[in-house]
């Protein structure tokens, strides 16, 4: 691998903030964003070794699939000619022109590698080990989550889970019987299993690895530039007037104040007015269920008051 100082990995659950983050640390220009590598849909230029399962798991057991193709990827090394093969639209070209940019530019500059992937969370001890990461986490209230996912019709097959061993062995057996008997059509309890299975494994990862920084979605919503800000100062990135527009630009009282269905990765939202939707969105028997299956895991980061 090139002399790169620390890749970053911005990581969490879905729909918890990670697009917002990633796209703020990348707007000093001093990281080269790359999103979801481990995403099944990846491009083949980007990452050139196949996911097959959401949350794809990695570890020293089956490193030898992955590591490879990631050092290259954190190399900003483009596989050109395995993208051109794959091109079946002009929405696949112009995403092409946009990731051999970034790749070219993160090369060219000596950027830092930012791998925003939410599916990357239950290896983060993989990538702080093998690839030394530094690791940034973000975490949403689980209502909201939940909210978020029922909003856009959004369910979990939990056999992306199930059919990973490995996973189960090392992170989520006590979680198998909850997994193999949820209902197929119930995205409350589906979102807050998954909620619940993922925050377990990062208050674990806490305990061991220290350095990984935590930011709640709500925290960032009610005071973006304070919140970038320190991100950036123990990320050793510059917080320059570029990024505070940025940051502004993305959070600001001017933006919708909810994220329109057909563009669920926009980051152009006014972040104070996005906080509560959840409470109208959800039912109170919901938000009950919510709260019951999150249980003690949610009691870690959230407190009392912020269910009412």
């Amino acid at each position: 691998m090139n002399a790169q100082p620390h890749p970053i990995l911005v990581t969490g659950g879905h729909r918890t903030g990670t697009t917002w983050v990633g796209k703020m640390l990348a707007a000093s220009g001093e990281a080269a964003y790359i999103s979801e590598p481990l995403n099944i849909w990846h491009r083949p230029g980007v990452l050139r070794a196949p996911t097959r399962y959401w949350y794809t798991y990695i570890c020293p057991d089956n490193e030898d699939e992955y590591l490879p193709a990631l050092q290259e990827m954190l190399d900003f090394r483009y596989h050109l000619w395995d993208e051109i093969r794959s091109l079946r639209s002009m929405k696949d070209a112009l995403r092409m022109a946009r990731d051999w940019s970034t790749f070219w530019r993160g090369h060219r500059y000596s950027k830092r590698p930012l791998l925003k992937d939410p599916f990357a969370v239950f290896s983060i001890p993989w990538f702080i080990q093998r690839l030394g990461c530094q690791v940034v986490v973000t975490l949403r209230h689980p209502a909201a989550f939940v909210s978020s996912l029922k909003r856009l019709g959004w369910p979990f097959k939990f056999a992306d889970l199930l059919n990973q061993p490995l996973l189960l062995r090392d992170r989520l057996s006590a979680y198998r019987s909850e997994m193999e008997t949820i209902p197929a059509d119930d995205i409350v309890a589906q979102g807050s299993l998954l909620w619940k299975m993922i925050y377990h494994c990062v208050a674990e990862d806490r305990q061991r690895w220290g350095e990984i920084q935590l930011v709640r979605h709500e925290d960032l919503s009610l005071a973006p530039l304070e919140g970038f800000r320190a991100l950036y100062q123990s990320l050793g990135l510059h917080f320059s007037p570029k990024v505070e527009r940025a940051v502004c630009d993305s959070s600001g009282a001017e933006n919708p104040a909810e994220i329109s269905p057909r563009s669920a990765h926009s980051v152009r939202v006014n972040s104070r007015a996005n906080l509560d939707h959840w409470k109208r969105r959800l039912s109170t028997d919901e938000i009950e269920r919510v709260r019951q299956i999150t249980g003690e895991i949610a009691a870690e980061f959230y407190p009392a008051s912020t269910w009412k």
